[in-house]
């Protein structure tokens, strides 16, 4: 794991999309309100993230941007095809499962894993084509 053949740039960019995609993901006119009430909560309950949770979320963004550079860089991955497919195992095979597992124990229906690991896909697909070209 070097951290000079890391492309700060793009990581950055990358922490930028990740909070667009989850902005427009979330948004009451795409998943907010389903993913909401599938976890129980009502109207008059509607979430308030504060400056840590902002915060948490940033530095998880970053950690995972170096996360897909460094699997990227051992795969030797440098179209957007190969950082497509680099996303989606990584999604398929890390995020998606461990997610399923975390919300089944949980007692959350399918539709909040569906939900919520859907937004890390579309994420992890992009992070994985902008992180193999831009090096």
């Amino acid at each position: 794991m070097d951290f000079a053949s890391v492309n700060w740039i793009a990581i950055i960019v990358c922490v930028v999309l990740n909070f667009a995609v989850g902005f427009v993901y979330y948004s009451p006119k795409v998943f907010f309100t389903v993913w909401w009430r599938a976890l129980g909560k009502g109207d008059t309950e509607m979430g308030n993230a504060g400056a840590m949770v902002w915060g948490l979320t940033a530095l998880a963004a970053v950690i995972e941007a170096v996360a897909v550079s460094f699997m990227l860089t051992a795969m030797g991955s440098s179209t957007i095809g190969s950082g497509l497919l680099a996303g989606f195992m990584i999604w398929f095979g890390f995020v998606a499962t461990t997610n399923l597992v975390n919300n089944l124990f949980a007692g959350r229906p399918l539709k909040v894993w569906a939900i919520e690991s859907g937004n890390h896909l579309i994420y992890l697909l992009i992070c994985g084509a902008v992180l193999s070209v831009w090096r």
